[in-house]
């Protein structure tokens, strides 16, 4: 099993600054932060990668970058300024949306679905010249809100540098999850966390605190090979102490799942 490090999606604080969110971070022990690309860290505004970055760095977080580059809506030319600032941020992963977004992906056909395959396939070669994977958001009304959907999806794109993340959708029975799991952990590099019930009630990470440390468990051997993130995406109230709370769970979760040894980097140490 490919061990997990507590990180943090900054869509959890769109209000905040990023040098406040850099501190939370690393008051959390967190290894981690995936920037907003519609919020702290625009698409195109390298300057602000660079400074962002630069704050990472000095407090020893290494960084992700979501993106809402939606292949094939969105072509290599609108992944560029997305790419230029991930490189600018120091990012060793970009997030991209699988297919139109707000589209669900049953009413996709066989044409449309080899159009999106080809786009990824091409962005995740331009990406790896830049030294960066390419992840496919795992979201509903994308063409990963349903597990064959997503399975067919990357077995078409083929490609190395390309992955899924994974997130349950809100509510889903942790029966299903282990199954959406097993189906699809291979191609996995990072999952985004939260607490969530179907009707999107936001709850604190520890009243799931079961229902996480199982599915992590039963992630798969991923072809991934780089150092992986299970990042908090959204709490109770978008509050600071909520988010600090759920970031000690999250550490207590992940530090069961690390093999021995590696406990330091579970703890943020």
């Amino acid at each position: 099993m490919n061990a997990f490090e507590p990180a943090l999606c900054t869509v959890t604080f769109r209000k905040l600054p990023a040098d406040e969110i850099v501190a939370l971070a690393a008051k959390a022990r967190l290894a981690a932060i995936e920037w907003a690309g519609d919020a702290h860290v625009p698409s195109g505004d390298t300057s602000t990668a660079r400074t962002v970055g630069h704050l990472c760095e000095s407090a020893g977080l290494k960084t992700s970058y979501g993106s809402y580059v939606a292949p094939p809506t969105d072509d290599l030319s609108a992944l560029a300024p997305a790419l230029a600032t991930a490189v600018a941020l120091g990012a060793s992963n970009i997030r991209i949306w699988p297919g139109t977004r707000q589209r669900a992906s049953r009413g996709y056909s066989a044409d449309e679905r080899r159009d999106a395959a080809d786009a990824i396939r091409d962005m995740g070669a331009e990406a790896a010249r830049h030294g960066i994977t390419v992840s496919l958001e795992y979201h509903p009304q994308t063409l990963t809100d349903e597990t064959s959907s997503a399975l067919r999806l990357i077995e078409a794109v083929a490609h190395p540098n390309v992955y899924l993340y994974w997130q349950p959708r809100p509510g889903l029975p942790l029966v299903e999850a282990l199954t959406e799991i097993a189906s699809i952990g291979a191609h996995v590099s990072h999952v985004h966390v939260f607490a969530w019930d179907h009707e999107r009630k936001r709850f604190p990470l520890a009243s799931a605190e079961g229902y996480w440390q199982t599915a992590l468990a039963a992630m798969p051997q991923s072809r991934w090979t780089g150092r992986r993130f299970a990042m908090l995406e959204f709490v109770a109230g978008d509050d600071p102490a909520a988010f600090l709370a759920d970031a000690a769970t999250l550490r207590k979760i992940l530090k069961a799942e690390f093999p021995p040894g590696a406990s330091a980097i579970a703890d943020g140490n």
